[in-house]
Order: C-alpha cells, then sequence, then structure tokens
C-alpha cells in the first residue's frame, strides 16, 4: 500500500511539475529585415547569449519559437550582414539588419541562380548594393555600373548607351542582360540599347559577372552578365515620393508603395523623367517606367511572385561631334529629326519550392512584347556629288516572347555536392522594317528635314526558337576546397520569312538556319579562411550572329557564330584587421570569329567576323574603411586587346590593338559620413579612362579623360535632400570616339551638371 502511495505521488508531483513548466513556456515571434531596402532576410539565425539556435527565419523573414525560460536578449546573424545582439522588450519583435563590409559575405544568386555565399564562387562578380544605389542618386545606370572594377558602361545619351567588359567598347551581342535571373530580352534580339527597358525605382541591387558565363545562361554571355534583382515587397507599409531637377533640363519624379500582410506582399514602383533643351542640341526625352509586383506565400515552402514592367520612352538622337566642335564645347546637333523610342512590357511569374532542406524547384513563365522604332543618324549616308541631300531611314525592331524557365537543385551528404539541372524554351517571333526617307542638309552639314516615302528597304519576319539544357555538379573534395563542372547544349533556330525580293537592301531570300552549340566550365575556390581564399577557372562563351546582323542588307547570311575560350585565376584577401578588402581576377579571353562593327566610308556601320583576337587584363575591387565614419573605394582594370587575325579590304591587322579599347579603367571613390551629424554624407567620385586608338589601323589615338563627381546628401527622420555636381571641373570629354574615312566622330559627355533632390518616407523607421 505504501508502494502504491509513494508511486502516486510521484506522478502527480510530476504532473504538477509538467503543468507549471507548460504555463511558464512563452511564445517568442518577430521578422528579421534589411534596414537600407526594408526586404525580409531569409535564413537568418535567432541564438540565445549562449549562442544555441532557437529559430531560423523563414522566406518571408519571420520567425517564432517556444521557451519555458524568459529570454530577454537575442542575438540575430545572417550571411552577408553585421551580427546584432538586442534587448527584448516584449514577446514580438522586429529586427533590422546592417550589411556587412565584407564582399565575400555577400550573398549572391547570379552564378548559379540559388542562393550562395561570394567565397563559394569560383568567377569575378561584384555587387552594386542597395546602400550604394540609394546613395549614389543616378540618373542613369552607367553612374552605378561604372562603380564596379572592369566595366565602363558608355554614356550615348539619355538612358542610351553600349558596354565594355572585358572588350572594347563595342554594339556587340556579347553582354547578356538579366532581370531576376531572366534575360531581358530575347535571346538572339540583341539591342546595346537594352536597358533602356530597365525600371531604376525598382531595383535592390545588381549583380555583374565578368567574363563567360555561357555553361548557365547561354549565348550573348561573353563579355559580362549584368542581373538587376528587383525589390521584394517589404515587411510594413512603406510608400515613397521623390522629385528631382537638374540645371541642363532634366526632370524626375519616382513613386513607390510596398507592404506585406499576412502570406501576400506587394510593391508598385515607378518614375518619370524628362528633359528639354534647345532646339538646337536636338537632346530632349522622355520616359515613363512602371513595375507592379506581387509575392503569394502558399506556405513556408512554397512561393508564388509575379510582375509586370512597363516601359514608354522616346529621345532625340544627339549623333556625335567632329574635333572642331566638340573641342570647342560647341554640343549643337547636326541632327533635327533623328529619335529612337522604346515601347515595351514583360511579365513573368516564378514558382518556387522546397521539397526538404536539400532540394528546390523553380518554374519560371515568361511573355515579353518589345518595339524599338528608330529614325537613326548612324543609317543616314551622303548622296554623291549632293552635298544637300543624303539618304537615311525609319525602321523598327520589334519581338513577342512566350518562355518557360526550369530549374532543380539537389544536394547530397557525399563531400557535400550539389547537383543543378536546368531548361528553358523560348519561342519569340520577331519583325523587322525600314522605310527609306530623303533627307535635306544645309549648307552648315546639318540635316534638318525629311520626306517619307512608300519605298520600303526591308520587310521580314523571324521565328526565333531558343532551347537549352545544363547541369553544374559542385563537390568539395576537401574541407576548404570545392570544386564546379557545368555543361550547357543551346540550339538556336531562325525560320527567316523575307517579304520583299531578296537584294543587297532588302535581305537575303527566305531560308531556315541553326546555330547549337556545347559549353563547359570548371572551377575552383579554396578558402584559406572566411574572408581570404582563391578562385581559377576555364569557361566558354559563345554567341551566334543577331538577326538583323545576320539578315538585314545582305544578299545571303555570312556571318559566323563567335566562340570565346576564357582562362581565369583570382582571388579575395582582406588586410588591417579585416577593414581592408581587395578582389583581384587576371584574365585571358580568346575570341575566334569575333563579330566587329565596322564603320564604312560613308557614314554607316557593317558587322564583320574577326578571325582571331586576344584580351588580356588584370581587375582590381579594393575597399577600405580606417575608421567607421570613412570609406575608401576603388575598381580598376588594365587591359589589352588585340587583333591576332584579321584583315580590312585586304589590309593585314594582326599584331594590332583593337580600337576603342581603353587601355585602363578607373573608378574611385571617398565617402564621409560623420557620426556627430548623423544622417549626412559626402563623397567624390573620379572617373578615369586611359587612352585608346580610334580606328582598327592605329593611326589616331584618343588621349581618354578625368573627371570628378561630388554628391551630398542628408536624411532627417522621414526627410532626404541631396546635391549632386558631375563633371566638378566641366572637363571636354568624350565617352566614345571613332575614325573612319567619313571622318572623326566625338560622343561628347556630359559638362558641369547640377542635381539636387528630395525624398520623402511615409511611415518611415527614422520617426
Amino acid at each position: 500500500m505504501k508502494s502504491i502511495l509513494v508511486i502516486l505521488n510521484v506522478i502527480l508531483i510530476c504532473i504538477f511539475i509538467f503543468c507549471n513548466l507548460s504555463f511558464a513556456q512563452q511564445n517568442y515571434s518577430g521578422v528579421v529585415f534589411d534596414k537600407t531596402s526594408n526586404e525580409p532576410v531569409q535564413d537568418a539565425f535567432i541564438t540565445n547569449l549562449s549562442e544555441i539556435v532557437l529559430s531560423t527565419t523563414n522566406s518571408q523573414g519571420r520567425f517564432n519559437f517556444t521557451s519555458i525560460f524568459e529570454i530577454d536578449s537575442l542575438i540575430i546573424s545572417a550571411p552577408g550582414f553585421k551580427t546584432t545582439k538586442i534587448k527584448l522588450t516584449g514577446n514580438t519583435v522586429s529586427i533590422a539588419l546592417i550589411k556587412s563590409n565584407y564582399s565575400v559575405e555577400e550573398i549572391i544568386v547570379s552564378s548559379n541562380r540559388e542562393t550562395q555565399k561570394r567565397n563559394e564562387a569560383p568567377i569575378s562578380i561584384q555587387t552594386i548594393t542597395k546602400s550604394i544605389i540609394n546613395d549614389t542618386k543616378a540618373t542613369r545606370l552607367d553612374m552605378l555600373l561604372n562603380k564596379a572594377s572592369g566595366v565602363y558602361m558608355i554614356d550615348l545619351g539619355n538612358e542610351q548607351h553600349t558596354m565594355s567588359i572585358r572588350q572594347p567598347i563595342n554594339y556587340n551581342s556579347v553582354y547578356l542582360y538579366l532581370e531576376d535571373g531572366i534575360p531581358i530580352r530575347t535571346i538572339g534580339d540583341f539591342n546595346h540599347n537594352a536597358l533602356i527597358e530597365i525600371n531604376q525605382s525598382s531595383l535592390s541591387r545588381i549583380e555583374i559577372i565578368k567574363g563567360p558565363a555561357s555553361s548557365l545562361y547561354g549565348s550573348e554571355a561573353i563579355g559580362g552578365v549584368v542581373n538587376f534583382i528587383s525589390q521584394s515587397p517589404s515587411v510594413s507599409f512603406l510608400p515613397k515620393i521623390q522629385a528631382e531637377i537638374g540645371s541642363r533640363g532634366y526632370k524626375r519624379t519616382d513613386l513607390s508603395i510596398s507592404n506585406s500582410i499576412k502570406n501576400f506582399g506587394y510593391s508598385i514602383t515607378g518614375y518619370y523623367a524628362n528633359q528639354n533643351e534647345s532646339q538646337v542640341f536636338h537632346n530632349n526625352f522622355d520616359k515613363g517606367a512602371v513595375t507592379l509586383r506581387g509575392d503569394y506565400y502558399l506556405n513556408d515552402k512554397t512561393k508564388l511572385s509575379s510582375s509586370v514592367d512597363y516601359i514608354n520612352y522616346k529621345t532625340d538622337q544627339k549623333g556625335g561631334l567632329d574635333s572642331v566642335n566638340f573641342f570647342s564645347k560647341n554640343y549643337n546637333s547636326n541632327y533635327r529629326f533623328t529619335y529612337r523610342k522604346v515601347n515595351s512590357v514583360r511579365f513573368k511569374t516564378i514558382l518556387s519550392h522546397q521539397w526538404n532542406k536539400s532540394e528546390n524547384s523553380n518554374v519560371t513563365l515568361i511573355y515579353r512584347n518589345s518595339a524599338i522604332g528608330q529614325n537613326p543618324f548612324y543609317r543616314i549616308s551622303n548622296v554623291q556629288n549632293n552635298p544637300l541631300k543624303a539618304n537615311g531611314q525609319i525602321n523598327e525592331d520589334a519581338f513577342q516572347s512566350f518562355a518557360g524557365y526550369f530549374q532543380h537543385s539537389k544536394k547530397f551528404n557525399f563531400l557535400n555536392s550539389k547537383l543543378i539541372i536546368g531548361g528553358s524554351l523560348d519561342y519569340s517571333p520577331a519583325t523587322y522594317y525600314a522605310k527609306y526617307i530623303s533627307i535635306d542638309r544645309n549648307s552648315d552639314k546639318v540635316y534638318y528635314a525629311y520626306t517619307e516615302t512608300d519605298s520600303l528597304l526591308t520587310d521580314y519576319k523571324v521565328d526565333l526558337i531558343n532551347s537549352a539544357l545544363y547541369s553544374q555538379f559542385e563537390i568539395n573534395p576537401a574541407d576548404k576546397l570545392k570544386l564546379i563542372a557545368a555543361l550547357r547544349y543551346d540550339r538556336m533556330d531562325y525560320d527567316f520569312i523575307n517579304y520583299l525580293p531578296p537584294s543587297a537592301f532588302t535581305g537575303a531570300p527566305s531560308t531556315v538556319n541553326n546555330f547549337n552549340h556545347l559549353t563547359p566550365k570548371v572551377g575552383l575556390t579554396y578558402s584559406f579562411n572566411d574572408y581570404n581564399g582563391v578562385y581559377a577557372n576555364y569557361s566558354v562563351g559563345f554567341t551566334p550572329p543577331n538577326i538583323t546582323d545576320l539578315y538585314t542588307g545582305v544578299k545571303v547570311p555570312f556571318l559566323k557564330p563567335s566562340t570565346y575560350n576564357n582562362y581565369e585565376i583570382g582571388g579575395w584577401f582582406n588586410f588591417i584587421s579585416g577593414r581592408g578588402f581587395i578582389e583581384l581576377s587576371f584574365y585571358r579571353l580568346d575570341g575566334f570569329n569575333e563579330i566587329v562593327s565596322v564603320r564604312l566610308a560613308d557614314g554607316t556601320y557593317e558587322k564583320q567576323n574577326v578571325g582571331e583576337t586576344r584580351h588580356i587584363g588584370i581587375e582590381a575591387n579594393i575597399n577600405y574603411s580606417p575608421i567607421d565614419e570613412l570609406y575608401l573605394r576603388a575598381g580598376t582594370t588594365f587591359a589589352h586587346h588585340e587583333y591576332i587575325a584579321y584583315s580590312i579590304n585586304g589590309v593585314d591587322l594582326a599584331g594590332k590593338d583593337m580600337s576603342q579599347a581603353p587601355s585602363y579603367i578607373l573608378n574611385s571613390e571617398i565617402t564621409y559620413k560623420p557620426n556627430f551629424i548623423k544622417g549626412l554624407r559626402v563623397s567624390v567620385e573620379w572617373q578615369s579612362l586611359g587612352k585608346y586608338f580610334t580606328d582598327p589601323q592605329n593611326t589616331a589615338v584618343y588621349d581618354g579623360y578625368n573627371i570628378f563627381n561630388l554628391r551630398s546628401g542628408y536624411r532627417f527622420k522621414s526627410f532626404e535632400v541631396w546635391v549632386n555636381c558631375l563633371n566638378i571641373a566641366d572637363e571636354v570629354y568624350a565617352t566614345t570616339v571613332e575614325k573612319s574615312a567619313f571622318g572623326t566622330s566625338f560622343r561628347p559627355g556630359q559638362l558641369r551638371t547640377f542635381n539636387i533632390g528630395i525624398n520623402y518616407t511615409f511611415n518611415s523607421d527614422n520617426d
């Protein structure tokens, strides 16, 4: 009997303790977000002071856990962010994390289309962060991209542009522009002005891969890949309005609204910009851009994200200047009617699912509709024996796309390996027409009027089908060593239908062409520790001729696909107790049948294959913060671009430098954010370009330029004001210079310009 009573007492005591513990349990929950962008931070670790992991954040940045002990402090850490310790004043908390200064800690997505740490990718990649975007207050994307080492985005006026990344300045399809990992335009219908179709106000960050990435992204990923990451919906209601005005007629207004309600988040971002100058400058433009995005979390493992972008743009085409007008600062245009207009709609929906901790899948569906219409100055050719007349054209390049992308990844316990497989199918019917115009020219060589005709120069359709399969395998044979091998197969089918009789003007006969390529890549990374490591890779890139280059203005398609072999080594290192960071890369890129743009004697352009080229360079990205208030950054590249086998009109150019190939590119900046005036920032930026030959024959040289920009801003609670001065010294410089039998053309850079603006953030955390 006593035994039974003892057992009953023990049971009652256990029940009492259990009940008390149960009632003593407390629930804790919260959300973790990026302080700069207000976006949720996924996979952040929530630990106690004993560094025991209590929870991790989901894709919405949310966490919750239960504890039988009262917790008064938490430690929050996430890759790419500074570790934060907070004191709890309740059971629900919102935690803002600040980005880390260490670039190798950054989380990137462009290397393998999934999130990973920078030091796990055997490539040269650089990120333009949200903080840099906010502080720069860029009116054009080149003001952001040129901060990356080895990148020179050329301003051609009013957001028109071309690019130079591990290549000379050119207009060729050797760069791939992505939005959230998806090409902005269909592969095969490249346009060097493609970034006009980006909504700058919707950007969260920009990732730039330098060198070929065809093993993952396919054709056109040669000189580099630029991936624009759009802003996710904010974790709380966050409307913003911004207005800006410039001293040369520039005006812009931005508006954004973002919020998350339970499992649904949305954002609306857009801007309208225009410029009005005197008619003699022929330099006006208008642009409206808007992005609508919605994210719906079906559960913790499944997310559906949909977005639509709309761009409406029109600009005057100013053209280049001769040396007399350029150096005398006479920036009057020789054209009065040339223009470019863009109308673009992109819709994408992405379904992402995490099957378990080791497997993820995503499916993306895309619709694009884009039209670029223009009366281009570069298609104007003078009439022989009549200096008062010229020939020109009005044309339009348009396409629609219906595309699907799929990717699946799986991790294995064997040597911490990972397999990624994916594929895509893109059907993009494209059309092109060009109408002849007769142009009037006065004695001052100004093209001032034109007459439309019914004469069609070009009228065709191309049914373009891109299909691809790819895989990438990663393995860790040793603790600090990672090996990567990738392989991709691409096939491109062109079904060309010419609605006009074929000729040198109307284009090639109706025909079917296809191009295919098997593209490999191998690479490795070795990390000495969290902040020091090296990498190496061998990669292959390829690009077939663009459809306009292949069929427009030729009797028979004659351009060949281009291929490139890339050899690269590099590393990242920190110094001075982590206050400094440097990233280096050394590369050699050998091109075969590279397509170049040649300016002919009448002033028009023609694409030609080069037998062989070689591009050798060193890139360095340096960041140093001697004190918390002062930040120094420098990005530079020294490069040599050479013709190995090439001739023009029987003249052998082997051993000559490629034209428009700067010997170096430098962008550096000093930023000061004093602690004694919270919210103040001042920075001075130096952009420098080395000399280069302006023609393939190496008979003329442009000496390059040096310009300085001053940016200042002050944030107080919900308000921010700024004043930027571009080209402080009012330096006369050209963004690009070209020499031909037609003459030397200078594209003038922006003279000294002031921009002032104000931003107001409703419901700001700074209130």
